[in-house]
């Protein structure tokens, strides 16, 4: 059954290795980090449950950059009034 199961998962990490990935600013790890280690220092066992809530944290500050950014890219109405 161990077999089985570490075959399983080192097929699983290498279907995924093929996977282009992108890094983007901001997100998941670097909030992740952090979460993990004030989880660390609030107690035993804590350290996934930070890490998971810094990692949501990052991505949903990613996003909201993403978001604002977008909007400041878009041409803005003209706001001159022509002369009468």
């Amino acid at each position: 059954m161990r077999a089985i199961l570490t075959a399983a998962l080192l097929a699983t990490g290498l279907g995924l290795a093929t996977i282009p990935a992108e890094a983007k600013t901001g997100g998941c790890v670097r909030d992740g980090a952090v979460g993990a280690v004030a989880g660390h220092f609030v107690g035993h066992g804590h350290a996934v449950a930070g890490a998971a809530a810094g990692c949501a944290v990052g991505v949903h500050r990613r996003h909201a950059a993403e978001r604002h950014q977008q909007q400041d890219q878009q041409p803005q109405p003209s706001q001159d009034t022509p002369a009468h």
